[in-house]
Parts: C-alpha cells; sequence; structure tokens
C-alpha cells in the first residue's frame, strides 16, 4: 500500500508504455493512494498514483478529485461490449466514484474504470473509496490498481474467455491482498507506512489498527477511541460472478444439506473472512431498507427490532430514553443511573409469551453502573458479553423485582449496541442469542454496531418528526379557543380534527368574538401549508381577528387590513378566511370570503340547506383585491356552518361533491349542535382519501325576540342620569329581574354620567337587552376610550369603572363608528 508496496515494483513498459507489476511477490498488489479532503481536493498523491493515473504529485495536489479520477460508469455485468465513454477520458466501469467524491455516499464503493489519454492506451483500473471520519480535513481514502498488469502477472491468455476468467481472478485476488490476511507479508510494513499515506495517524495507531484488520478479517479504520469505521466495499467483484456462485452453493446445499463454514471457505478458493464480509454487508444492506419506511415513532421502533430476528439475534429488546418517547427535548450529557430507560419492544424467536410477562413492553426502569447496559450508553460502544454466567446472569437479574430471568439469559451469548445519533444516545439494544448458537465475535460487535447506527439515525429522525409535531399541536391546541357554548342570541358548536398524513398539523382554526350591540363575529380561516410554521402564523392571524374585531370593523373591511398585516408579515404563507357578523336583534349576518370556502345555511322552517353565494374575494397575503360584504337575512333557528376546506375535499374528487355532501348533513335533523356536527363530520370524514386537518364551526342563530330589548335615547344633560336610573328600574321589574335592580342602577348610573360628560353633541344611547346574561350598553359619540384608575381617597373621579369591574360579572369597551360603547353584563338569578 502506497510507497511499501510500490517499491517492489519496478517500472516496466508493456503495450502503449504502460505500468506493469512484472516483479509483485505473491500477495502484494501495486496500490494507488488518494486522499480527498472536506472540499474535495487531493490533500495526497502517492508515488503510485502518479504512475498509474498519469500525474505528478505536485500536479496533483490542491486540484479537484474530480478533475484526477474516473467518476462515472456501471458495473461490468451491465456494460456492453463497446467502450462507454465520460467526461474527463474516463470510460466507466465500476459504480460512480462521483458519488463519493461529493459526499453523497456514506459508505465504502468499489469498482472499475478505463483511463484514455493523449500519450497511452487505455488503462483498466480498479478502484475503492472508503468514507473518511473522524478529526482532520481528510474525507475520503482512494485506492487503486491497474487490472491488466495483475492480468498479466498471472499470466492469462488475452482471449475473451480469458480476459474474463483473468479479470474474475484479478478482483478476487485484491480483496484478500488489502484486506491483510495473516499470509500477508506486508502486515508490518504497512502498519509503518500508514501514517505516511494518512499524516494524521500515528505509528501506534497504525499498528493497533493493522492488527484488528489482522483479527477481523476486513479493514477498519479507527480514528479515536469513540470513531470506528468498518471498511466493508463490494470489493468489485462482478455481480455475475456473485450470482453464479450463489447459485452454486443453492445447488449444492439442495443436494448435500447446508455447508458448514470450514466448507464454504474451501468452496472455490474463497476465504471465510471474504465470505463474511459479503454476508454482512449484504444484510446490513437488506437491514436498511427495511427501516425507516415512516417517521413515525412506534413502527420505525418495530422495524429496528424484526429486522434483526432471527437473522443476526435470537432476541432483540429496545430501550429509548424516557424524553425520546415522549417525544421531548432532554438535557445535553452523558446519561447516568438515575436516567429512565423505557423498553419500547422485544423481539425474539422463543415460544409464544415466554418473554412477555417477564420484561413486558412499556416498563422503565434506570440501570445501576456496574451493568453492561450502563456501560454501552455511557460510552456510546458496543459491549459484548460472549457467554452470560450464571453470576452475571444473578447481577443482571436483581434489577427485576419479583421476576427471575435468569432462565432467559443465562449461557445465552449477548451484544448491547448503542442508538446513536449526531453524538447522543437515544437507547439502546439488547441482543441475544441461543446457547446452541454461535456466539457473538468481533465482526458481529463490528456490524451490530454499524447496524445501530443507522438504526440510531433513522430512529432520531422519527424522534426528532415526533418532538415536531407534538411542539406544533401544542402550540396550536393552545392558540385553538375554547368557545362558549352560548353567545347573545346564538347558539355555538364547533370541531377540529387534525391532519391524517405526515406533517398532520395545520393551520385551521375558527373564533367567536363577542361585538357591542349583542352581536356575534364568527371566524373560520386556514393557512396554506402544514407543520410549526403554518400553526405559528395561524397563531398571528387569529390574534389579529381578534383585535380587529374588537374596534367593530366591518367585515370587508376587517379582511382588507387582515391582507395589509399578512403583507407586512413576509409573502411566505397565504391564508384563506370567512368572516360573519351575526346580529340577532336585526336578524341578520354580514358577511366577508376570502378565498375561503362558503358557509352553508340551513333553514329552520322547512330544514333546507344552501351555499350561500358569496364572492370569493383571493386569499389573504395575495395583496391589492378587495373584499365584497354581503348582507344574509335569517330567522330564529337557522343554522350557519362554516368549515376548512379539508372537510370537504378530497384528492381527486371534485370538490363540488364534497360542497353537495356537507349540504346533505348538515341538513339532517339533530337532537343538538354537538350531534349536527357529529353527523356532519361522520358523513365527510368517511368518504377516504383526507389528509388535510378540518375545522369546523356551526352557529344556531336563535335571534333575540323584540320584547327582550329595551333602548332609551338620553340628551347631553346631567339630570339624565337620575331619568336613566328610573327607566332601568321600571324595565327589570317588568321583566321580573327586580333582584339585579341594585346593581344595575349603580353600574347604569356610572355608564351615563361618563357619557354624558365626554359626549360631543349627539345624544347617548341606553340598551337593555335580557338572553342568557343581562346586558346593558351606553354609547356615544366620543372615540377615547375609558381605562381603568387606581383612585385614591382624594381623587375627585377614576371611581366608576372600578365599581363596575368589581360588580358586574364581565363588562368592556369598543369603538364604533360614531364613537364608543361601554357594557357590562350580569348573570340572571336562578328560578
Amino acid at each position: 500500500m502506497d510507497r511499501g508496496t510500490e517499491r517492489d515494483v519496478p517500472p516496466g513498459r508493456g503495450t502503449g508504455g504502460r505500468a506493469v507489476a512484472a516483479d509483485v511477490p505473491a500477495g502484494r498488489v501495486p496500490l494507488a493512494v488518494v486522499v480527498v479532503d472536506h472540499d474535495g481536493l487531493v490533500s495526497h498523491w502517492s508515488r503510485g498514483a502518479g504512475r498509474l493515473l498519469g500525474r505528478a504529485k505536485e500536479e496533483a495536489i490542491g486540484r479537484p478529485a474530480s478533475d484526477l479520477l474516473p467518476v462515472s460508469g456501471a458495473l461490468p455485468d451491465e456494460a456492453d461490449d463497446a467502450p462507454h465513454r465520460s467526461h474527463g477520458g474516463h470510460d466507466g466501469l465500476g459504480p460512480g466514484l462521483e458519488s463519493s467524491l461529493d459526499g453523497r455516499l456514506s459508505y465504502p464503493a468499489a469498482g472499475r474504470a478505463r483511463l484514455a489519454g493523449p500519450e497511452r492506451d487505455r488503462v483498466d483500473v480498479l478502484w475503492w473509496a472508503y468514507p473518511l471520519v473522524g478529526p482532520g480535513r481528510e474525507r475520503l481514502l482512494v485506492l487503486a490498481a491497474d487490472a491488466d498488469g495483475l492480468r498479466h502477472d498471472d499470466g492469462h491468455g488475452h482471449g475473451d474467455a480469458d480476459r474474463a476468467a483473468g479479470e474474475e481472478r484479478a478482483f478476487e485476488r485484491i480483496a484478500p491482498a488489502f484486506a491483510l490476511h495473516t499470509d500477508f507479508p506486508g502486515a508490518d510494513e504497512l502498519a509503518r507506512r500508514l501514517p505516511e499515506i494518512l499524516p494524521s495517524m500515528s505509528v501506534g495507531e497504525s499498528a493497533r489498527i493493522v492488527a484488528q484488520v489482522l483479527e477481523l478479517g476486513y479493514p477498519v479504520l479507527e480514528f479515536s477511541q469513540n470513531d470506528r469505521v468498518p471498511v466493508t466495499p463490494d470489493w468489485g467483484v462482478p455481480r455475475r460472478v456473485g450470482r453464479r456462485s450463489r447459485r452454486e452453493r443453492a445447488a449444492r446445499a439442495a443436494a448435500q444439506g447446508p455447508l458448514l463454514p470450514e466448507e464454504a471457505a474451501d468452496d472455490e478458493g474463497e476465504d471465510l473472512e471474504y465470505a463474511a464480509v459479503r454476508e454482512r454487508l449484504e444484510f446490513l444492506n437488506e437491514v436498511s431498507g427495511r427501516i425507516g419506511t415512516s417517521l413515525d415513532l412506534e413502527r420505525t421502533i418495530v422495524e429496528v427490532s424484526r429486522a434483526v430476528v432471527p437473522r443476526f439475534t435470537d432476541v432483540a429488546g429496545t430501550y429509548l430514553r424516557e424524553q425520546v418517547v415522549a417525544g421531548e427535548g432532554f438535557p445535553e450529557g452523558v446519561p447516568d443511573t438515575r436516567t429512565m430507560w423505557h423498553r419500547v419492544a422485544v423481539e425474539h424467536n422463543d415460544e409464544p409469551g415466554r418473554w412477555d410477562d417477564v420484561v413486558p413492553v412499556g416498563e422503565a426502569m434506570p440501570f445501576p453502573a456496574h451493568t453492561p447496559f450502563f456501560q454501552c450508553m455511557t460510552s456510546g460502544e458496543p459491549v459484548l458479553v460472549p457467554r452470560i454466567s450464571e453470576e452475571a446472569g444473578h447481577a443482571i437479574a436483581s434489577q427485576f423485582e419479583k421476576r427471575d430471568i435468569r432462565p432467559l439469559i443465562t449461557h445465552r451469548s449477548m451484544l448491547v449496541v448503542p442508538l446513536k445519533a449526531r453524538d447522543v444516545v437515544l437507547g439502546f439494544m439488547i441482543l441475544l442469542r441461543h446457547p446452541e448458537r454461535a456466539e457473538f465475535n468481533d465482526m458481529d460487535r463490528v456490524t451490530g454496531a454499524e447496524l445501530a447506527a443507522r438504526a440510531g439515525l433513522v430512529l432520531d429522525n422519527a424522534r426528532m418528526y415526533t418532538y415536531q409535531e407534538s411542539v406544533a399541536e401544542t402550540l396550536q391546541d393552545s392558540m385553538l379557543p375554547s368557545i362558549p357554548a352560548r353567545m347573545a342570541g346564538c347558539a355555538i358548536a364547533t370541531r377540529y380534527l387534525p391532519g391524517t398524513l405526515l406533517g398532520r398539523v395545520g393551520g385551521d382554526w375558527f373564533d367567536s368574538v363577542k361585538l357591542p350591540g349583542a352581536r356575534t363575529a364568527l371566524v373560520v380561516g386556514d393557512v396554506m401549508g402544514h407543520g410549526l410554521n403554518s400553526a405559528a402564523m395561524m397563531g398571528q392571524l387569529r390574534t389579529a381577528v381578534q383585535t380587529m374585531a374588537a374596534l367593530d370593523l366591518p367585515p370587508a373591511q376587517l379582511l382588507r387590513n387582515l391582507d395589509d398585516l399578512a403583507q407586512r408579515l413576509g409573502d411566505t404563507y397565504l391564508a384563506t378566511c370567512l368572516y360573519a357578523v351575526y346580529d340577532p336583534i336585526a336578524g341578520e349576518v354580514h358577511l366577508a370570503n376570502a378565498g375561503h370556502v362558503p358557509p352553508v345555511l340551513v333553514r329552520a322552517g322547512d330544514g333546507r340547506s344552501e351555499l350561500l353565494d358569496l364572492p370569493t374575494g383571493a386569499p389573504i397575503g395575495v395583496g391589492g383585491v378587495p373584499f365584497e360584504e354581503v348582507r344574509v337575512p335569517v330567522r330564529p333557528g337557522d343554522r350557519l356552518v362554516m368549515c376548512t376546506d379539508g372537510l370537504v375535499e378530497v384528492r381527486g374528487e371534485d370538490i363540488g361533491v364534497g360542497l353537495a355532501a356537507l349540504c346533505e348533513s348538515a341538513a339532517h335533523p339533530a337532537a343538538s349542535m354537538d350531534d349536527a356536527c357529529d353527523t356532519i363530520i361522520r358523513a365527510l370524514n368517511t368518504r377516504g382519501g383526507r389528509k388535510d386537518d378540518v375545522a369546523l364551526l356551526m352557529a344556531r342563530l336563535n335571534g333575540i325576540e323584540p320584547d327582550d330589548v329595551a333602548e332609551w335615547r338620553l340628551a347631553r344633560d346631567p339630570a339624565e342620569v337620575g331619568r336613566a336610573r328610573a327607566v332601568v328600574r321600571e324595565q327589570l321589574r317588568e321583566w321580573g329581574l327586580a333582584r339585579l335592580t341594585d346593581p344595575t342602577e349603580l353600574m347604569v348610573s356610572e355608564l351615563v354620567t361618563n357619557a354624558v360628560r365626554h359626549s360631543r353633541g349627539r345624544p347617548v344611547e341606553l340598551r337593555l337587552v335580557r338572553g342568557d346574561t343581562l346586558l346593558c350598553e351606553a354609547e356615544d359619540d366620543d372615540h377615547d376610550l375609558p381605562t381603568l384608575l387606581s383612585a385614591g381617597p382624594a381623587d375627585a373621579s377614576g371611581r366608576g369603572l372600578r365599581v363596575v369591574s368589581t360588580l358586574a360579572r364581565e363588562w368592556g369597551t369598543s369603538r364604533t363608528n360614531t364613537g364608543k360603547t361601554v357594557w357590562f353584563e350580569l348573570a340572571l338569578p336562578r328560578r
């Protein structure tokens, strides 16, 4: 490898002036070594690379690797006989090195390519790419060898059949050469030369890595105590050879029974280590395809557990930190003996029910410091216990109160692997093999670590999604109002359903706002999009609507102001909104629409339902589009149904179908408002295909009878205050509310006094409304809203609103087109 292998290779001249490995000892392969940094630039270029690739070291260092190395192509068995020309003069015959050069591949890759230059013939090159992790700027280690030189050295002919056979032997020969089998004479020399290839590596580290490579039978690049990267590429063996070999082994197995490992090692000269590496790589690739099919945390946990049983282990128990299961964030740092771990899955191939009672799923427990589980979760490294002894089994079983798990674990082989992501331990897996099965070994430990690393990333993605969804749902729940069931002259019922797909949290909302004159504002809106940002935008718009509704703006003007606000907030989001104001005294609804689903009005007399024909308008956030207001007369008992498009839209279906279903279901008789909402949800939510969230608001417009309303006009004269007390006292007597006379007179006196004092000429209007509560309003033409003051003993003013605030159930102020209104409510006495 690098100069240690090149020293024994005198440059010879073959056909076309190509260097050949004429005197390479058996088992030795001349390799070109190239190291690429994080910027994609060449940081190391060996002499072998200069010979093979035709570039001097001074010319290559600092240049983009993609300009100097073969970067594209197809596998040998997928290529036709004609050369495949790619840019840069490379004929691709291997899986694209470009994916490794630009960082898209995080696992080893291998392949073949033909190089062509102006001063030489084509060179058939075998290459391997190993991603590097850990400290330093090095990102990729690339090895390359002259395949034609290998064929020449093997002494095979150049006919088609011999050429194919030579290629197969060349590929198979490089595998054990770089795997550093024990018969490789240059292991010690490689340990000494490795720091010259990777300057950040000391001689001691090199020797330790080479010793590990010799023990495991395949390369492992190790850069620190906690960062080990298994190097298990496809070795460049043509796929047709692998398939043929597997078919032959399958045929022998069918005829003679399963092969023992020793027999498989002798088959066709393939060594045990090579077969094991291939098997484990295929296993990891298979597992990677089976896990992470969704972002649902529970489903991901089940996929990870089932992926390893029974092929890799007989029992797999998965434990996750308490905060991961709850979808919460957790403090940084190493777990300790107080950290709670939830058992979230137990998969096994024992008899059914054997593990269920002893180690039930859902149990949470900490782990003492002396256990291998604690060692795994604190070090972040796999822990291997070849056989659980009687003593170890007793120590582990002591953690399970009143349950003896020793028969389940004693004499089994155990491997504990951490589930890590972004250097944080999320949990761990306990893997157990039956006593009669081969023990876990060091190669299994590396395989288990790689499996856990992939599973950890998948689980972390699901955890982060679950956490974001939890935050978004919490935010949305906090922003969705708790609407009272009854407002002045109307009854209200609502429903909210989250979406059914990923990103189900959306920006749908509903609201109701109390307005002067016993009126009620009804709002339904939908921020386009899903997720946390949409929920946050929904909160901003809902707050803005409440604020502007308190100003008693007409519906069209409110939507106009809301559109201007959305423009100032940014053009990232759009929203639809339907705003309605119900006046129970006048018996009418004023509506304006900003691109929203039209409402349905159900008539009380004949139960007929209709879509209200409103000018659609543009969504909020488009800007510069006018909105129109429509007045709709209503009668007591009519119902107004407002919803978002998630209730009526189904993918692949015209929205008119959903609107028709909405009209039909809204017209069904129901015993209560809640039953009416449930009828609509059942009718439309069972059609299938719904993905979006749903907001539904239904209001029964009960109206207020004329006999329940009393109004007076008062002149700007302080003497009118006494008259106001008298007419209110008389009205309460007629309504049978004499028990409310004293507090009502006192508060009316304060409101009328302030109105007369601040009025600018127009008479003061006083109104009493009897409904679910007693409502009193005083209106004048002054636009300045009164404020609650803290009056001292010597102050001549400031006590009026303090009295109102103390005695009233609820009170408030609001601006109107002509001035302001101050109001209060009192609860009606129980009969």
